[in-house]
């Protein structure tokens, strides 16, 4: 598996893109640079996704800096050390803390290797992490493309991306996840790439936060 490391991959993968899809090609001209946007794989970069879910950049970036304060560090002990009320009081909804706590505790007891899972094939790796109660396709999908560079996952639960493809496609309405998912098939094995650049588009173009986000 080529991973999307640098952006040297991104703009191979654009250029794949260009030719197999004109409608992208347009958007590749419209988006300008569609950036990396790699993180270190591990329980820090899981639990800022888990965060994110549902939620705008800037809640999200308060989210995290209430959590770290009070956690210290965010790691699994350290957040696994916090009381359901220091949670709450970090302003994590119960479901968020109980999916941060699920994964913690996966994680010290060795059920769940967030570096290994990088490494595996992209519907591996999110049978993986979805096998644990709160962690749902998109936030594993979202995962693997920042952490691991997979070049061919596609998070069609997105928001932002269902409304990027509508516009690019021309479509009247925003696709449902399996819809977009399908039309996505098209632009294998560069779908990594693909998401980045919808991404790109709709903050550039629609002028939006093109923070990722989950469709409830």
């Amino acid at each position: 598996m080529r991973r999307i490391d640098s952006l040297d991959d991104i703009e191979d993968g654009l250029v794949e893109l260009a030719r197999t899809d004109l409608r992208l090609a347009r958007a590749i001209e419209l988006s300008g640079p569609v950036p990396l946007r790699r993180k270190p794989p591990g329980y820090a970069a899981l639990a800022e996704i888990i965060l994110s879910q549902m939620v705008s950049k800037a809640s999200a970036n308060a989210l995290w800096r209430k959590l770290e304060l009070a956690a210290g560090e965010i790691t699994p002990s350290a957040v696994l050390a916090l009381s359901p009320e220091a949670l709450r009081e970090a302003g994590l909804s119960r479901a968020k803390a109980e999916t941060l706590t699920r994964v913690g505790e996966a994680v010290i007891c060795g059920d769940l290797d967030l570096e290994h899972l990088c490494r595996l094939e992209g519907r591996a790796a999110i049978r993986a992490m979805t096998a644990i109660k709160g962690v749902g396709p998109w936030t594993a999908e979202v995962y693997l493309l920042f952490c691991a560079g997979h070049p061919d996952v596609f998070p069609a639960g997105d928001v932002a991306l269902q409304s990027a493809a509508a516009d690019i496609l021309g479509l009247e309405t925003r696709p449902r996840p399996k819809d977009l998912y399908s039309m996505a098939e098209d632009w294998s094995p560069w779908r990594g790439v693909a998401a980045r650049l919808l991404w790109a588009y709709y903050a550039a173009v629609m002028r939006r936060d093109a923070t990722p986000v989950a469709a409830g």
